[in-house]
């Protein structure tokens, strides 16, 4: 195996890697594939086995450890965009027929929602504007 046989096979190496990658959607797969394309550009630059073997092991194993935790970081947050009924807590809605402990109907967001009050001895008139403080199935609980 000469010289340039070797680039080929790092690089026969770093597509059969990506395979996985796409198949189990691991990034590590990618990061060793990327290790493997360093392996052939060190192997294409006449160097021996070795150093492409060390280069590779360094490279993937450098993105490993700093990539690796960052993605991790990354999918435990939770998206900073509001969306469904997590984005009409807090917001504000004008009371339509009266609201009590009971029930009652309010315009949130340009909808007419049922509602009832947080305190069941607070009642809210027609007109007044109140919080959306939670959402408990299709009913909206206002302060």
């Amino acid at each position: 195996m000469n010289d340039i046989d070797a680039w080929v096979w790092w690089l026969v190496g770093a597509a059969a890697l990506g395979i996985p990658l796409v198949v189990t959607a691991m990034p590590e797969f990618g990061m060793l594939a990327v290790g493997a394309v360093a392996g052939a550009i060190v192997a294409g630059l006449g160097f021996g086995t070795v150093v492409q073997v060390v280069v590779f092991l360094a490279v993937s194993v450098a993105l490993i450890a700093v990539v690796r935790p960052i993605a991790a970081r990354h999918s435990r947050q939770s998206p900073r965009l509001a969306t469904g009924i997590d984005a009409l807590k807090g917001r504000q809605a004008v009371v339509l027929e009266r609201v009590d402990g009971s029930g009652g109907r309010i315009k949130l967001a340009g909808e007419i929602w049922s509602a009832r009050a947080l305190d069941t001895d607070r009642v809210y008139e027609p007109g007044a504007e109140v919080d959306v403080v939670d959402i408990e199935g299709a009913t909206a609980v206002v302060m």
